[in-house]
């Protein structure tokens, strides 16, 4: 039975090709990610072992403390306090196997260039002291032209950066910490081999004091690092340093161990690129099991008499089942060995292809570990095996006899019945926990909405067959009108083995169901946050920062005075709980909030919202059942003293600006980190005074590089590109899904001329000729496309119109749109993949010879 198997493999390798190579893709995205990631952390983690190379131990602070925690001897800057000082390097220094202790300064510097654009990381950039060392030379970043800061007023950068600013020794450079723009002359350029700046990052390089004053604090350090004297064993050192340390305060680690995490923690911020393959692979794999059941259906439909003959000699049905399973063993076998090398040539492409779009991953060997060989070998003979398992039990259950008597046995009416029983439960199931999801009121029903998308999913693909009849009979009303006799053996075709019609159709279903119900939440989400933005903000201009910390909140007065500015409301904000549940109380002057914001209120008004007294939204309002003048409690999680009663003194009509409850900004202040700040601040100009508004508002508040001054355009963009951020991903699985459709329709037609061969023949003697044989095959792949599309579109808009009770959780304000230019595109893309897949089958099946069609077996 083996050399049976063997035997098959090779008589049908035409056949089996398609097959294949849905496997090879899903194991070379398998492989390549494994490597890839194996490889860029390996990198890394080379890289910091030799940028940390003379790091024996590092001590830092193990803890920093909130205003809430902290002493009134302590400062109110906001700033953590530290221990790492000149005292404790001198005392550390003294240590026993300590040969020298470098007290360092780090903290995020935002750097501009000539072309007022930000440079290096958005995030920020590493900015850090200068430590001079022998002859005042630092060995961390040497000296590549001019010299090292000595003064306030002077910085180095690293070269790439400084040539990517355009800057040169004797420049003014533009940066800014977490306040107004600083100006720094430029007075050297240095090298670095950190990590953090080969990845992207740029350096900002400081004296000692100004480092401090920028980041810690006047004589304190972010970082003490110690190198050993020779033969020290670095963890004993470590354990001695631990003890010399105050008690909580500080940690003291290995260089070893700090270089290990720092590189997981660089490779995990770009984490980002192997889990889309390692999607990609999914959904090739995932595909490709439908590929691989139709096509080992079809080679079985076709040797069923040699199947019988082998059964009449004696095979059990084991030995069939084993047959089928070993030549889909070795088919899995080739195929991940194919797919795992075309892995190792994707791994090795990632790195230069995304540096060259700014990713600064290291340099490193491939490796190539057992993980990736075992994983992509295990997963593409798994796959094909258990997809080849169900064709192999059929295989098993031909009879001898029976079998021998006919070429073809139609399957039996039971086994749809059965099939279209258990698909409708598993839809309906689906279906369901997404009603049921629609209806929780956060976000603990995204998980079941995702099963019951995913549950939907399978169930229509399983119901597929049932469906086919009367969607390509509808197809087919239309090319028969078009195309004649021709278009009516297409349909006739397509709908005469539905289960392999729609086996052929599932790549498409599958993946025209996710690209379209994400389009469509993405598109109805963007729409959505446009009309709030145009609803409820009747301001300008937004006022952000690209820090955490927020904005001072004087700034919202100094903008306030401007001329030609009507309003200008800062806003910040509190978690606080009631009744078990989470919210978030937005604080601001209201009567300002009002200027800006389209705020209706109900009942009360914008005086009344003052000392103890809130207004809450009037979705809120419905759902917790309150009233104007109701009491209500809200803990805000610092103890029995933060939990306050509350007075609903106003409610007021929903708007994404102002949240779920407003309050004055006296009643949050006490329970927010000190400093207290803003999170953005909203601004109205009079009538005919917005032109050059924009440059007065930065440059009162001190052309920071780190404010986002945006206009309503500017947001609309910036929400859209968060969304567009999702649908491209999708799109690339919408582009895998097609491939592997096209592979799926070129597989089933070449398979379907094959097994058709005597009725083409036939086709051919009675008058048909070789452009109505392609014609034919041609109609037939399109017709096959088209119900794909339909029931993949279909379901995508169901999906997504299901699951808008979910969105409508998240945004009160969600109407579903419906995109009507990418669904066409969509639908038309289809189309192509028809038309594409039909070409080399029609062509084969015209050149059929036409006596050797008609007496073919």
């Amino acid at each position: 039975m083996l050399r049976t198997a063997l035997r098959n493999l090779f008589a049908h390798k035409a056949r089996l090709m398609m097959t294949a190579l849905a496997v090879v893709l899903g194991t070379a995205f398998v492989s390549g990610t494994l490597i890839f990631s194996d490889t860029v952390s390996t990198a890394y983690q080379n890289a910091m072992t030799t940028s940390l190379k003379d790091v024996a131990v590092s001590v830092m602070n193990s803890r920093t403390r909130s205003d809430a925690a902290r002493s009134e001897k302590e400062p109110a800057d906001g700033r953590p306090t530290s221990v790492l000082n000149d005292q404790l390097a001198r005392r550390l220094r003294a240590l026993p196997g300590v040969a020298s202790v470098r007290a360092t300064v780090d903290g995020a510097v935002f750097l501009v260039g000539k072309d007022n654009q930000l440079l290096g990381d958005e995030r920020g950039n590493k900015g850090t002291n200068y430590v001079p060392g022998k002859g005042g030379k630092d060995g961390t970043y040497p000296l590549k032209e001019g010299r090292y800061p000595a003064a306030a007023a002077e910085i180095a950068l690293d070269a790439k950066t400084a040539a990517a600013g355009g800057y040169k020794i004797g420049d003014t450079v533009r940066l800014a910490i977490d306040g107004p723009t600083l100006h720094k002359k430029l007075v050297g350029l240095v090298g670095t081999d950190d990590p953090k700046v080969t990845a992207g990052a740029g350096l900002a390089l400081f004296d000692t004091a100004t480092a401090q004053k920028l980041f810690t604090g006047p004589g304190q350090y972010g970082e003490l690092v110690l190198a050993a004297a020779p033969g020290t064993d670095d963890r004993v050192l470590t354990a001695k340093v631990q003890q010399a340390l105050p008690k909580d305060r500080a940690k003291a680690t290995s260089g070893a161990e700090l270089a290990a995490d720092q590189a997981k923690m660089i490779a995990a911020e770009s984490d980002a690129m192997p889990r889309t393959l390692l999607s990609f692979a999914g959904i090739a794999l995932f595909i490709g099991v439908f590929i691989i059941v139709n096509t080992f259906s079809m080679l079985i439909a076709q040797r069923r008499r040699e199947i019988a003959l082998l059964r009449a000699l004696g095979a059990s049905r084991r030995q069939v089942v084993r047959s089928v399973l070993a030549e889909a063993g070795l088919l899995g076998l080739v195929s991940s060995a194919i797919g795992f090398a075309l892995g190792v040539g994707i791994a090795l492409g990632l790195r230069p292809l995304l540096n060259a779009s700014g990713a600064g991953l290291p340099d490193g060997p491939p490796v190539i570990g057992a993980a990736p060989v075992l994983s992509s070998l295990a997963v593409g003979v798994l796959v094909t095996v258990l997809a080849a398992w169900l064709p192999a039990r059929k295989a098993a259950k031909i009879a001898p006899i029976e079998a021998l008597s006919t070429a073809e046995e139609p399957p039996a009416p039971r086994s749809l019945v059965l099939r279209n029983s258990i698909g409708a439960a598993v839809a309906a199931l689906g279906v369901a926990i997404m009603l049921y999801a629609s209806t929780l009121r956060d976000l603990t029903g995204l998980t079941p909405a995702m099963t019951g998308a995913v549950l939907t999913m399978a169930g229509t693909v399983i119901l597929a067959p049932l469906l086919s009849r009367p969607l390509i009979a509808l197809a087919g009303n239309v090319t028969s009108r078009l195309f004649g006799i021709t278009g009516k053996l297409a349909e006739q075709n397509a709908v005469r083995n539905p289960r392999r019609t729609a086996a052929t159709a599932s790549a498409l279903v599958i993946g025209l169901v996710l690209i379209t119900g994400m389009t469509v939440i993405g598109k109805s989400v963007q729409q959505t946050l446009d009309k709030a933005v145009a609803k409820d903000f009747k301001g300008d201009y937004q006022i952000t920062t690209r820090l955490f910390e927020g904005l001072d909140p004087k700034m919202s007065r100094q903008v306030a005075q401007l001329p030609g500015v009507v309003g200008a409301a800062g806003i910040r904000s509190v978690d606080y709980g009631n009744d078990g549940k989470y919210g978030r109380m937005t604080a601001t002057d209201v009567s300002r909030l009002q200027k800006v914001t389209d705020l209706h209120f109900v009942s009360g008004s914008s005086d009344s919202v003052h000392g103890e007294d809130v207004a809450v939204s009037q979705s809120k309002a419905k759902a917790k059942g309150w009233k104007t003048g109701d009491t209500v409690e809200a803990d805000f999680f610092l103890g029995k003293k933060s939990i306050r009663k509350l007075k609903v003194a106003a409610i007021y009509q929903d708007n994404h600006l102002a949240g779920d409850m407003l309050a004055d900004t006296a009643l949050v202040d006490p329970y927010v980190l000190k400093p207290v700040k803003d999170s953005k601040i909203l601004v109205r100009a009079a009538s005919g005074k917005t032109d050059g508004l924009e440059k007065e508002i930065r440059d009162a508040l001190g052309n920071s590089p780190l404010l986002k001054v945006q206009d309503k355009d500017d947001l609309r963009r910036e929400k859209a590109g968060e969304a567009d951020t999702v649908l491209n991903m999708t799109y690339g699985l919408l582009g895998m899904s097609m491939v592997i459709a096209v592979l799926a329709v070129i597989n089933t037609l070449a398979m379907s001329v094959v097994e058709r061969t005597r009725e083409i023949g036939m086709l051919r003697a009675i008058g048909l000729c070789r452009s109505g044989i392609q014609q034919m095959v041609r109609l037939e792949s399109v017709v096959i496309s088209l119900f794909g599309a339909v029931l993949g579109i279909g379901v995508g808009v169901f999906v997504a119109w299901v699951g808008s009770g979910l969105a409508d959780q998240a945004l009160p304000t969600y109407e579903m749109a419906l995109p009507w230019d990418r669904l066409g595109l969509f639908f038309l893309i289809t189309l192509a993949v028809g038309v594409l897949a039909a070409l080399w089958p029609a062509h084969r099946a015209s050149r059929l010879n036409i006596l050797k069609s008609i007496t073919a077996q």
